[in-house]
């Protein structure tokens, strides 16, 4: 059913918030600033409003973190508050950022920079070459991998196609943490990198392919951000001019930011603090490309007046779903899991997520084909349905099974929507019949847009019906037909609106890459699908070997193979499937498992370590322990998610009733321990956990085990100590004593 253009506004409480998703393609622009904040839900409020200084923006899947941001934007800027062309927000891909430009236009402030690291770095070297460098500026290497493969012929080290593929990686990722090429080995042992050939080797490469550039005064998208920092660097003059131009800065994803994308955040920044970052720990899933998380969780510690505001309520997928995900990663392990987000599903229930175990991978891919057909068939449209893999070579058998069952697809990863050549020709051809108008013989006896629309995309291959099977020519029909559903939104949006006025909004859309929704199940990669969502995923394949992929070795990489399917979980709305085949071929040896991720959540598994999937979690003393609600601030009764707060038992913000003479005798004695032990003072306790001690001074070892951070084995080596230290007596007597 197609949404009205201007829902009805109302309270968030009572259903007015909307998230992202599913929203009027053609939205009205809000009257007035105010109107901007209609619809937010109060956390969502609080990011909009809070338009000074730095803030820090914890949001989780699902949660509205983009439209909270353009709602920050384009409140600050309809209020007076934010001059548009002060204002930079960035991002990690051209999807996003077009994204994020076309949803500042619909909301009035379509003046706003919204860029990726890259292009905005780009269009600033550009700019200033010719004065600082002078002449004109190094061509752009677009695909660097045809030159890394002739440095490496150059060193006579033959290379594979997959280990190609990989050294290019491997220099991709020495340049972003800005390692150069003879300190790339010791750069490697020290970041425990698994290197996919001998380090020695690579940098030999990598040396040589930084010649071969500049010998051919060529540059690669990371010299893009490199020679920018170099500039601002070098050229006080630069900065200030940047600095000048540019007075608020949004990021979002900050979750992704390489070291170097930091350095040159830091340099259009200078010494001020007007920065909006938004991210969620918990969905890291490029760190082979140098992303780290630690920017976002140290955010505080580097901007102590930071406005922190955490995002927890999810529009976007139901209970059911909402609570795998949050079993995914309360089984996760590291400091990204420290600062998991507890998702909160604000949709009404749906279905249980379905597990299915197949024989072999063709039966795997036929048994999806088929569930995907009677999704269909039951009124779900193709285009809100994605089949998801660990690696893009997983496609070819859903692509043959799909077409088999006459079911349209699209691969993720081709080119973008306005840059396929039938859509070039259909915007010709759109645009010259609109030019001709009344005098266009295709137009005569046609009176609405739509069909006008339709009448001359048939000149382009457009069809009333699909062709069948699938293919180059079902893809241009595709193409063809999403315009054609674009032009009849358009004119329910706008009425009496003309062809002409369509061909502008097509202009407008390709400029800001607002592409409309082709009409195909999504075939795509886990980390192509980030950001994205549909109304059914099918995670394909989870198997040992596959999920965690083979070369995670270390506990890191096995943690960020977790977050990966954290996040393929969290794109679905309603229906989730998760499969897995016991062998590859049929007749194969049935020596597969499924991922040891979903064990004790999917049904008759266990959790690791033998703990009961219902029996929540071992609490280190042997027994177990329920799985506990929310866990809600004892101070101002708000559910608590950070994972220090809820050892706390309240807000960070909240006030404090802390025996502070008693936590510093509690530090005292922790730092006699951790030298005695030879261990850093937290592996005793944390100083989360001796402020709540502090807080809550225990009486016997009952009180003080329920007290987060105190398990049983602390519990049995510390618990006298930390008793009689409460008891205002020393450690000693306290042990004589007992």
């Amino acid at each position: 059913m197609d949404n009205p253009p201007h829902p009805p506004r109302g309270t968030w409480q009572h259903g007015g918030v909307t998230a992202a998703t599913h929203s009027s393609l053609f939205p009205q622009v809000p009257e007035s600033a105010d109107a901007v904040l209609d619809g937010l839900d109060p956390e969502q409020r609080e990011v909009a409003t809070a338009l000074h200084g730095p803030v820090c923006v914890l949001a989780g899947a699902g949660t509205g973190k983009t439209r909270a941001i353009t709602h920050r934007i384009a409140y600050g800027v309809r209020a007076g508050i934010l001059p548009p062309a002060s204002v930079l927000a960035v991002t990690f891909t051209n999807r996003a950022a077009g994204e994020m430009r076309g949803r500042l236009r619909e909301l009035g402030a379509g003046g706003v920079q919204a860029r990726t690291f890259h292009s905005a770095a780009l269009r600033q070297l550009q700019y200033f070459w010719p004065k600082v460098i002078g002449g004109e500026m190094p061509r752009l290497l677009e695909r660097k991998i045809q030159l890394v493969a002739e440095a490496a012929a150059r060193c006579r080290i033959r290379l594979d196609r997959n280990e190609l593929r990989d050294v290019t990686s491997e220099i991709e990722w020495a340049k972003v943490t800005q390692t150069v090429p003879v300190d790339y080995p010791a750069a490697v042992a020290k970041s425990l990198r698994d290197a996919p050939r001998d380090p020695s080797e690579i940098s030999q490469i990598y040396g040589l392919y930084e010649q071969l550039k500049r010998d051919r005064a060529v540059i690669d998208f990371e010299d893009v951000l490199l020679l920018t920092v170099g500039i601002l660097q070098d050229r006080q003059d630069i900065a200030d001019q940047i600095r000048r131009q540019y007075q608020h800065f949004v990021v979002d994803e900050y979750q992704d930011v390489s070291p170097l994308q930091q350095r040159l955040l830091d340099l259009w920044l200078g010494d001020r603090e007007n920065l909006c970052v938004v991210g969620d720990a918990s969905q890291t899933i490029y760190s082979f490309t140098g992303a780290t998380p630690d920017h976002l969780l140290n955010f505080r510690t580097r901007h102590p007046s930071a406005t922190v505001v955490k995002l927890v309520r999810d529009y976007r997928s139901t209970p059911q779903v909402v609570h795998l995900a949050n079993g995914l990663l309360g089984q996760a392990r590291g400091r990204a899991a420290e600062h998991r987000l507890e998702l909160v599903s604000q949709r009404d229930p749906g279905p249980d997520p379905a597990y299915t175990e197949y024989p072999d991978e063709p039966a795997e891919a036929e048994g999806t084909a088929r569930r995907i057909r009677d999704l269909i068939a039951a009124g779900v449209p193709a285009g809100e349905i994605a089949v998801l893999y660990r690696i893009n070579a997983q496609s070819e058998v859903y692509e043959q099974a799909l077409a088999d069952a006459g079911v349209p697809y699209q691969l993720r990863g081709a080119e973008r929507f306005f840059e396929r050549q039938e859509v070039r020709e259909a915007g010709v051809a759109l645009r010259g019949a609109a030019r001709a108008g009344s005098n266009d013989a295709l137009l005569d006896d046609v009176e609405d847009l739509p069909a006008q629309v339709r009448a001359v995309l048939s000149t382009k291959g457009w069809t009333p019906q699909p062709p069948t099977g699938s293919g180059a020519v079902r893809d241009r029909w595709e193409s063809l037909a999403a315009l054609v559903r674009l032009a009849e939104d358009f004119a329910r949006a706008r009425d009496g609106a003309t062809l002409a006025d369509l061909v502008t909004e097509l202009d407008e859309r390709a400029a800001a890459q607002h592409a409309p929704t082709v009409q195909g199940v999504t075939l795509a990669s886990l980390h192509a699908a980030k950001g994205l969502e549909w109304d059914a995923v099918f995670l394909v394949g989870l198997t040992e070997g596959m999920m965690p992929i083979t070369y995670a070795k270390t506990d890191e990489q096995v943690e960020e193979e977790r977050r990966l399917l954290y996040v393929g979980v969290t794109r679905a709305r309603l229906h989730l499937g998760l499969s897995w085949a016991l062998s590859r071929a049929p007749g194969g040896r049935a020596g597969r498992r499924p991922t040891r991720f979903l064990s004790g959540l999917r049904p008759g598994s266990t959790a690791p370590g033998n703990r009961a999937a219902a029996g929540g979690a071992d609490n280190g003393s042997g027994g177990r322990r329920k799985r506990r609600g929310p866990v809600l601030c004892r101070v101002c009764g708000k559910t608590l998610t950070d994972a220090g707060e809820m050892k706390l038992m309240r807000c960070e913000d909240c006030p404090s009733d802390m025996d502070e003479a008693l936590y510093e005798r509690l530090r005292d004695w922790r730092s006699g321990q951790a030298r005695i032990l030879g261990q850093p003072a937290y592996c005793v306790f944390t100083d989360k956990t001796l402020m709540a001690i502090a807080e809550a001074v225990p009486e016997d070892e009952r009180e003080l085990s329920a007290i987060s951070g105190v398990g049983g084995r602390k519990l049995d080596r510390f618990g006298a100590d930390v008793l009689a230290i409460c008891a205002g007596q020393d450690p000693e007597e306290g042990q004589e004593e007992d």
